[in-house]
């Protein structure tokens, strides 16, 4: 039984790459279209191929993390070889430099693409840990809990402190002349330097506080790996599931931004009902007030998983969460743009991701049955190999959604704003198809996505019993190693 602090150590790495990932999934559009300066077309273009490359790159790394033997094992050193290497391509990432139009795009090309290449190289190996950290499938489960309750809390530090990062640099210029005068481009990289420091202390204490208990090797090669994977039945099916899940996230929250700027405004306000006869207090509705808010409902759904899917089992957990994603998805829609509407889109936000973090901790666990499947019916110990295609599935999700949301904008008539637009929140007048466009990208596009989910869903053969099974099977065929001294 792993020790409290090593389950937390593990929940910080994901803390670290969970602060990247929804920054970049929510604000790295908006940041190409309307502060970096690219076209819809062409940012949505680079989001599509630099991702695909990115999840294309995933099992190479895979495949290289199985065949690595350290005094640390296989998988955790390369925590500490990488986390350097990643927050400083997430400051570059977010720095605009004062080029040409063409040059500004390469560079954009091969920041974002260096980026993804350093997120598989860190990501796929910390994933695949789960898979060698312990033997049991319901421990598998309460490590994924931890896993993805501190990556929604690690992404609920960073959408709220994003837009008050920005806020507090462009009106705190870092050189004395400039003060006050700092442009939005410059604010944007300050506050991922921010960001890139905190990620670069949490992978570092992953590595501290974490250790590898389970020894496996692979007896076949490579190719042999391969072809086991790709004859791999419920890894293909829960490649399907895992796909649509990342769909709908990246689509409904890459629109969100848009979604604010243009329909709710940037001065919309909340108001709380007065206890006597003064005026009710009022915050500011912002977008990064309602994804964080997302984040900590997030948190909430994962400390439900583990008890949910003991009670029903993971298959049909899943399934009937994507139900209910499916229902409130599309009421959202007919919500009004008033001040009740404004509370009852917080109450969605609220439910929504109290179920789109149950599905996390969810199919992290779930890929740890397909890995166990896999090293007792092929006999091959490819954690991770199979670990890295939830990440490609993942990439591939947020690519095709990124790219989705810009070139339907785009499609429809959305017209972006300039620097100084953006500086001065200035509201704009978008014609009433891009309008309707962001409705359905926050509402029915991801039901539609969640629907597809169910479908496929319906055909993964990995149920409880037959999980169960496969784990008590493998406790004669692996070699058990305790790592208490490894450091």
């Amino acid at each position: 039984m792993a020790h409290l602090s090593e389950k937390i150590g593990y929940g910080l790495g994901d803390m670290s790459s969970s602060m990247f990932w929804k920054v970049f999934s929510y604000y790295l559009p908006f940041f190409y279209s309307n502060v970096f300066g690219l076209s819809l077309i062409d940012a949505g273009v680079l989001v599509l191929v630099t991702r695909i490359w990115d999840a294309v790159s995933d099992p190479l790394m895979g495949v290289i993390a199985d065949r690595t033997q350290t005094r640390w094992g296989k998988y955790r050193p390369y925590l500490l070889w990488i986390a350097p290497l990643f927050s400083i391509c997430g400051i570059l990432l977010f720095t605009t430099p004062d080029w040409t139009y063409s040059a500004k795009l390469i560079y954009a090309y091969v920041t974002y693409i260096l980026m993804m290449t350093v997120y598989t190289a860190i990501n796929v190996p910390y994933g695949a840990m789960l898979g060698v950290m312990t033997a049991d499938p319901q421990e598998k489960t309460v490590f994924s809990s931890f896993r993805m309750f501190f990556a929604y809390g690690g992404s609920f530090i960073a959408l709220a402190a994003w837009e008050p990062l920005v806020g507090f640099f462009k009106a705190n210029s870092l050189c004395g002349e400039n003060a006050g005068n700092t442009s939005a481009a410059v604010a944007w990289q300050h506050a991922m330097m921010v960001i890139a420091t905190a990620c670069l202390i949490l992978f570092i204490l992953t590595f501290r506080l974490t250790r590898e208990r389970l020894k496996t090797v692979s007896t076949v090669s490579v190719g042999s790996d391969f072809k086991a994977l790709l004859s791999n039945r419920p890894w293909w099916i829960l490649i399907g599931a895992a796909l649509c899940f990342n769909l709908f996230s990246t689509v409904r929250g890459a629109t969100v931004a848009y979604y604010f700027a243009d329909i709710i405004g940037f001065d919309a306000q909340l108001h709380l009902p007065s206890l006597g006869e003064g005026q009710g207090v009022g915050f500011l509705f912002y977008a990064g007030l309602f994804l964080s808010v997302g984040e900590v409902a997030n948190m909430a759904g994962v400390a439900l998983t583990v008890a949910l899917a003991r009670r029903f089992g993971k298959k049909s957990l899943f399934m009937g969460v994507n139900a209910a994603l499916v229902v409130l998805s599309t009421t959202f829609f007919f919500i009004p743009i008033s001040q009740t509407g404004f509370w009852l889109m917080l109450l969605f936000q609220i439910l929504i991701s109290i179920l789109t973090g149950i599905m996390s901790p969810l199919i992290w666990s779930m890929y740890a049955d397909v890995s166990d499947y896999a090293e007792y019916h092929y006999h091959t110990a490819s954690t991770g190999l199979i670990f890295s295609s939830s990440s490609m599935a993942q990439k591939f999700g947020g690519a095709f959604g990124g790219a989705a949301v810009l070139w339907l904008l785009s499609a429809c008539g959305y017209t972006p704003r300039t620097d100084e637009q953006l500086a001065a929140q200035a509201l704009i007048t978008q014609p009433d198809s891009a309008l309707l466009c962001l409705r359905y990208l926050i509402s029915f596009i991801p039901a539609a996505v969640a629907l597809i989910a169910i479908l496929v869903c319906y055909f993964y053969p990995l149920t409880t019993a037959r999980v169960r099974n496969i784990s008590e099977q493998l406790k004669s065929i692996r070699c058990t190693i305790t790592a208490d001294n490894d450091a």
